[in-house]
């Protein structure tokens, strides 16, 4: 995938799961930032469990990756924000 197609997954996916998680976003880059990184660890969780990562810009590449954004956005807020979000 291109660094755009990373940037605009990364856009999605972090701005659905800030919605997801504390139904307010947490600010452009950090959304961005947040989400690009939850698609890789949404990526090599679904590889854990034998499940193809994010394999383009689609429908199952933008799941992984909010789910992958959903957990380290509840971990950013458990950790740096010290609020558990459920």
């Amino acid at each position: 995938m291109s660094l755009l197609a990373w940037i605009v997954l990364g856009l999605v996916a972090g701005f659905i799961g800030s919605k997801v998680v504390n139904n307010t976003g947490q600010g452009l880059l950090v959304d961005i930032l947040l989400g690009v990184v939850g698609a890789v660890v949404g990526g090599f969780l679904f590889k854990q469990f034998g499940e193809p990562g994010v394999s383009g810009l689609n429908l199952y590449s933008l799941v992984v990756a909010v789910i992958g954004a959903v957990n380290l956005l509840w971990l950013y807020h458990a950790l740096i924000c010290r609020r558990w979000v459920l």
